[in-house]
């Protein structure tokens, strides 16, 4: 669970979900805007519109990024990464797939450490 290989993954994708959280609480305005076509674009603004789910989104990337870079709650911080990695996945697969390269990192990342982390986990599903 310490090796330099799981360091550095871990270390990449907390970075990832840092920068993506906290752009998602501050709009940092040197991104990019990127066009949603569609259904997509639908989804995203009914998102938004609601007033909340963004930023909830953005505080626990943002939260699970912190666990990961700091090496803190590394099992749990990957539980609560599951469900959304497997969204972001389904979001790009379905209604954007320009970005579906984007999900598989991030789903490949996820896996990756929780195999790493599976003598944690273990117990769960005995």
């Amino acid at each position: 669970m310490n090796s330099s290989f799981t360091k550095i993954i871990r270390t990449i994708l907390g970075l990832g979900l840092l920068f993506f959280g906290l752009s998602k609480l501050f709009h940092f305005s040197f991104l990019p805007t990127h066009i949603y076509t569609d259904d997509a674009a639908r989804f995203i603004d009914s998102l938004s519109d609601s007033g909340y789910i963004m930023y909830v989104v953005g505080v626990f990337e943002v939260a699970i990024g912190l666990m990961l870079v700091i090496g803190k709650w590394v099992p749990f911080a990957l539980l609560l990464l599951a469900p959304i990695s497997v969204n972001i996945l389904l979001f790009h697969l379905f209604l954007d797939t320009p970005g579906l390269l984007i999900a598989i990192i991030v789903i490949l990342l996820n896996v990756i450490l929780i195999y790493k982390y599976w003598s944690v986990y273990r117990p769960l599903f005995t």
